[in-house]
């Protein structure tokens, strides 16, 4: 025997509107108080057949008489089934007529972004770059650090190694027609928002799912609504008025061809989330055959559903974007801007890899844009640019949208959310832990809060209150991320970095304790971009780089054969002729004894170039001229000598012969007897292999030393300093550390006239000659 079925009247629904809505109860609501599940109840109110006792138990709950509210004059049982209706409607015909009515809003909606201080909107296919998916959330990851670290090399300093992505890459178009359902996970500013509207546009443009409808909700505004509709009744009012009638709305969903979009569900109020989570779910399974898509923050707190599949926006282990989308959005920016900064952004960018590394962040790339849009260049304080992109994720990011996140950790305004980053980011940067485990986070944590005014002092209070502050950072800024399962990292090496350096220069133990402590690390790598930022963020730089020039000096005191060199250094250029600063002459002097130790002779100019663009320039233009008469200094000179000797050291005695160079006679005159002497002794190095390797044992080490024996008599260069290994590499760390030193210099610091004069007159110089020095301005 069949079931009664009973509906409702246009009339009588009109009423159990009026009911519920003087209940303040929601759909949900209702079907909790009728004791029935939530799908009769939707029914029931948009005039579909319900189970006559349902019926009944519905319009009970809302105190009516049902057979006031039934359609007595509609035998139920003979209208046609759901399923009847849907094979008698041509619904293909339907998706499109309503694709049509819906487009305007949804290109107005989805078409343009605007974030930060952008001055205007900007197209969004203007601009968009396609986005990556990682298909396994790597914060769920059981690894060890070990296994993160694997393939970086502290020795050889690779910041870009602590975030390589070893997890294959999809496209986030693939991704979504492999799925069904889907939440997309990702850091702030990671690109959710802006590949919703992506997914929105390309299906109503009909590149994408052309057979379905679009709709695009912001989880925030559908939240707020006033008099909380449910979903259904949400759509039906977006639409409204674009002349969708609410039954086009009800039979596109129950054929399932509705594309869901629901975007920012971490930007929920802690308050509306339980409801809205229920209504997410109690949609999605009234509607089980439309494909969802719903965004929100990584750690934003844990999300279930229920046959939904986590993914995340690549954005975990080496931020969002490559060096190929870096490229794409770059070019799009600037052209959409009609601008031609283009290359020169990217050129600067590959030049600054600590910038670099932010540009991984859509939401980071734009204000990198932004901000080189007006100037043309990055700006030279490196730490001003970074406390910039800090403040976006801190404050801007949420208040620009309007989003007010409660406060889970109320006692920490953003001074003190920095000075904890800072202090974190300290204990962990010297014990070169770039990555560390929760509990150490929390520890970290407890220390702070604990000296707070309103701390709790119980261990079992400030424990949970550790997990809520590590869960709220990550949530909430994407500044401590989850790498593995309870390992957690900066989100950028760069932030790790500019927070160490903030806390070096404004922590609460006396300041040149602080300095001390970060200048006993001159000598390593990896603590270079702290010193750029130190020196960049200090009031007064003064006595950080006296501080780093005196520990420099430290490294090779000791030593009585560098001294020695650095003696040399000194002497041979103060003989040269040249008209440039004395510590750059000196620096081209080191690298022309230093690399003439080495097979290849590779001029390493940088700390030379550092100290006098013109020197490096000239001499780049003379050499680059081909030109082996008149050189243009002592400087040249000695370095196409060098080149000769070097030559001669590695067996390849062509006897072209320095001879040829404007020498002082007497060195002239000697040379081109030795270059005779190898002219008639010589045998063809080629055509007899044996005897020119005979020769050389006996006759051409001798004619070797004899070439060096000229060049030192007479240029006071070629000295073989016989350094071991360690020595070497003694030197190698003061050339670095002194290369730093003057990059601090040439930075956008604050330091005194005088301080700056009193370095750069003692660079490379040894210690007897500083101390002299030192007594003579006494």
């Amino acid at each position: 025997m069949a079931r009664q079925l009973l509906l409702a009247s246009q009339q009588g629904i009109t009423k159990a509107k009026m009911a519920l809505t003087l209940k303040g109860w929601s759909q949900e609501g209702l079907a909790t108080e009728a004791d029935v599940s939530r799908q009769p109840v939707w029914k029931f109110l948009t005039g579909k057949p319900v189970e006559q006792s349902i019926f009944i138990k519905i319009c009970s709950a809302l105190g009516l008489n049902w057979e006031e509210i039934a359609d007595i004059h509609q035998d139920a049982e003979s209208k046609p089934s759901e399923q009847q209706q849907g094979s008698s409607t041509d619904i293909d015909a339907l998706v499109q007529e309503v694709r049509e009515k819906i487009k305007p809003s949804i290109e107005e909606r989805c078409g343009t972004m605007r974030v930060l201080d952008m001055s205007q909107p900007i197209g969004l296919n203007d601009i968009y770059t396609n986005v990556n998916i990682l298909e396994k959330i790597t914060g769920r990851r059981r690894i060890e650090i070990a296994d993160l670290m694997q393939g970086c090399d502290p020795e050889n300093f690779d910041r870009f190694g602590l975030s390589r992505v070893t997890q294959k890459r999809v496209p986030g178009l693939e991704v979504v027609n492999r799925h069904s359902k889907l939440m997309v996970l990702g850091k702030p500013g990671a690109g959710k928002t802006t590949f919703l509207k992506y997914l929105a546009m390309q299906c109503i443009s009909g590149k994408f799912q052309a057979n379905q409808l679009p709709v695009f909700i912001t989880l925030k505004d559908f939240a707020e609504t006033r008099e909380q509709p449910d979903l259904l009744e949400f759509i039906k009012y977006l639409f409204a008025d674009c002349g969708v009638a609410d039954t086009e709305i009800g039979e596109i969903l129950q054929q399932g061809r509705a594309l869901i979009l629901l975007d920012g569900l971490d930007e929920v109020r802690e308050k509306d989330s339980k409801q809205i989570l229920k209504q997410i779910k109690n949609f999605s399974c009234q509607y089980p055959n439309n494909p969802f898509v719903i965004t929100c923050r990584i750690a934003a707190q844990e999300y279930t559903f229920e046959k939904f599949t986590d993914v995340e926006i690549a954005d975990v282990e080496v931020a969002d974007f490559d060096d190929e989308q870096i490229q794409t959005f770059v070019n799009r920016w600037f052209q959409a801007k009609e601008s031609e900064l283009a290359e020169r952004f990217i050129q600067q960018l590959n030049s600054n890899l600590p910038i670099k590394e932010l540009a991984a962040s859509p939401l980071l790339l734009t204000l990198l844009c932004l901000a080189f849009e007006e100037s043309g260049n990055f700006s030279a304080n490196r730490s001003e640019l970074y406390k910039e992109g800090l403040d976006t994720l801190l404050k801007k990011w949420d208040a620009k949208r309007g989003i007010e996140r409660d406060k889970v950790y109320k006692n920490l305004s953003i001074q003190r959310k920095e000075d904890l980053l800072s202090k974190i980011a300290l204990i962990t940067f010297e014990k070169g832990d770039y990555f560390f485990k929760q509990k150490a986070a929390e520890q970290y944590i407890i220390d702070y809060i604990y000296n707070l005014p309103d701390a709790n002092p119980d261990v079992e209070a400030l424990q949970l209150d550790s997990e809520t502050v590590l869960r709220s950072i990550e949530a909430q800024h994407g500044l401590l991320v989850e790498r593995a399962k309870g390992i957690y990292s900066f989100s950028h090496l760069t932030f790790h970095e500019y927070f160490t350096a903030r806390e070096i220069v404004f922590g609460t133990q006396p300041l040149e304790k602080r300095l001390q402590n970060l200048v006993n690390h001159i000598a390593e790598k990896r603590w270079r971009e702290v010193f750029l930022l130190a020196v960049g963020m200090s009031p007064s730089a003064d006595l950080l780089l006296q501080l780093m020039k005196k520990q420099i000096d430290v490294l090779i005191a000791d030593d009585e054969k560098l001294q020695q060199f650095l003696m040399w250094v000194s002497q041979k250029s103060v003989s040269a002729e040249v008209l440039y600063k004395p510590a750059a002459v000196r620096a081209f002097y080191l690298a022309f004894a230093l690399d003439c130790n080495i097979y290849e002779m590779t001029l390493d100019t940088r700390l030379a170039h550092c100290l006098s663009r013109d020197l490096t320039s000239d001499f780049g233009d003379f050499l680059n001229s081909n030109s082996d008469r008149n050189p243009f200094s002592d400087l040249a000179l000695d370095y196409l000598l060098l080149c000769e000797l070097r030559l001669a050291r590695n067996h390849a005695l062509s006897g072209s012969g320095a001879s040829k160079y404007a020498l002082e006679p007497e060195l002239k005159r000697s040379l081109k007897q030795l270059q005779e002497t190898l002219k008639d002794q010589q045998p063809n190095p080629i055509k007899d292999t044996k005897r020119y390797r005979l020769w050389w044992e006996y006759d051409g080490q001798a004619w070797t030393e004899q070439f060096t024996d000229l060049m030192i008599k007479y240029r006071n260069i070629g000295h073989d300093w016989q350094l071991n290994k360690q020595q070497e590499e003694i030197l190698e760390q003061y050339y670095n550390a002194n290369l730093l030193l003057v990059e601090c210099l040439n930075s956008d610091c604050y330091v005194s006239r005088e301080v700056r004069q009193e370095i750069e007159d003692t660079l490379l110089l040894p210690i007897a000659e500083i101390e002299q020095r030192k007594i003579g301005l006494m």
